[in-house]
């Protein structure tokens, strides 16, 4: 059995991880710089070589992509489900900010909220609820 964490490259991992925090709750747990390893390069020092945060209770490791530039892609959504309709106004409303609404938050056909955001940092995001009793 394996357990799937997101791990998400950034342009300004320190920046996207608070934004993520303050969007959906939760906290940045941990912060390794380049500047910590053994004959840092001055260049990077300050650089995000690793960072974990726990936001909506989804563990999401990230870091800065020092090596190659961040080419945005449509292949892959975060996708978060709440169990309440105003956790998931509430996580689209933030997540939305600054971003690019895709499909906007509203009730689907199989009897859940469903919506697609596109955030400021270019990752793709699905918020949907859980399917109302009797509706699949």
């Amino acid at each position: 059995m394996a357990k799937h964490t997101p791990y998400i490259f950034s342009e300004d991992a320190r920046s996207q991880a608070e934004f993520y925090t303050n969007a959906l709750g939760g906290e940045i747990q941990s912060i390794m710089t380049f500047g910590q390893l053994p004959d840092a390069n001055e260049t990077n020092k300050d650089r995000i070589l690793h960072l974990s945060l726990m936001a909506a209770g989804v563990n999401i490791l990230m870091c800065d992509s020092v090596f190659e530039p961040i080419q945005h892609g449509n292949a892959i959504h975060l996708c978060l489900e709440f169990s309440t309709e105003e956790e998931a106004y509430e996580a689209f409303g933030k997540l939305a900010e600054g971003g690019n609404v895709k499909h906007p938050l509203g009730e689907a056909f199989w009897g859940a909220l469903f919506g697609q955001i596109e955030d400021k940092f270019g990752v793709l995001w699905m918020i949907t609820t859980e399917p109302k009793t009797g509706q699949s």
